[in-house]
């Protein structure tokens, strides 16, 4: 197999569908399931099960999609390192963003593609702890992550920090305090073990007060639909509401609880990192202001 075999197979297995593959690889359909056989034939195992038109990948498929990400990453890493003299004027960035959104993303893209419209890009959009394990397998390079987030094999940019805010549909004072909200029933962002689930709850577990929780959403979209019809209220980092609330919706500072929300770029500990991913740090940081030490 080469890594072009390779480029195929991942297609393949991440469509689950041969044409959706095919077309993702600007290629036709027939070419790519000969190449599909004759892996297989090659290898001398299945590959994938056919159910119709969808393709599940086998305990084998799946062993070769994960060498074959790794195979594939790594000699993306090292063509970057190969184009290092371009000063990354060239290459290939892969960047995620967490699902609670991060506003100044896309001025930062258009930043960045204007000084470096070669690069290639791109961008994956999830919550903060699957896109720290892409980073880890390094299917992206950089991730734009809600912190806190443990982990010891990533590096850490704290980028800045923002304040929660309480959702809902009653427009009213400009401040609720935590014992008040306590009284609301709640649909909270993300998911158990994920950085902004654990300060909401952490802050009402030291004031000793019950959390009437009635649904958890990762889509920022679905929640603030969910709050504007009526089903229940929220907390979430301000700049989400800025992103995503409805015009009938307010917000209301809490006034006795420290929650904060801390936005944070992270990247492989003790790995190369291209330079197109090193300009992108840097660029961030001069929008924020940030030194400019460190970010190898």
């Amino acid at each position: 197999m080469d890594i072009r075999q390779m480029r195929y197979f991942i297609a393949i297995a991440e469509e689950k569908n041969i044409t959706s593959a095919a077309h993702r690889l600007h290629m036709s359909q027939p070419p790519l399931s000969l190449q599909l056989k004759q892996m297989e034939e090659e290898l001398g195992v299945m590959l994938v099960e056919r159910h119709g038109k969808k393709l599940e990948l086998t305990d084998k498929g799946q062993l070769l999609y994960r060498h074959a990400l790794n195979i594939v990453h790594a000699f993306e890493e090292v063509k970057n390192e190969l184009q290092e003299t371009d000063e990354g004027r060239k290459g290939n960035l892969s960047v995620g963003i967490n699902t609670l959104s991060v506003p100044e993303f896309p001025e930062w893209l258009e930043a960045f593609h204007s000084s470096f419209p070669l690069v290639y890009l791109r961008i994956v959009q999830n919550d903060s702890a699957y896109l720290a394990e892409l980073v880890k397998n390094r299917t992206i390079e950089l991730g734009l992550v809600r912190l806190p987030l443990a982990n010891q094999d990533l590096n850490y940019l704290p980028l800045y920090n923002e304040s929660f805010v309480f959702v809902c549909r009653q427009n009213g004072k400009d401040e609720i305090s935590i014992e008040e909200i306590s009284k609301y029933p709640l649909i909270l962002p993300s998911t158990e073990g994920l950085g902004s689930y654990n300060i909401i709850h952490e802050a009402f577990t030291k004031a000793q007060l019950p959390l009437q929780v009635i649904c958890e959403c990762s889509d920022m979209n679905v929640l603030m639909q969910m709050v504007s019809s009526g089903i229940g209220s929220t907390i979430v980092p301000e700049s989400v509401f800025q992103s995503y609330g409805h015009s009938n919706l307010f917000t209301r500072n809490i006034s006795d609880a420290e929650m904060v929300s801390s936005v944070g770029l992270i990247w492989l500990k003790q790995h190369h990192l291209s330079r197109p991913a090193r300009n992108f740090i840097g660029l961030v940081k001069q929008r924020l202001g940030l030194s400019n030490n460190g970010d190898e």
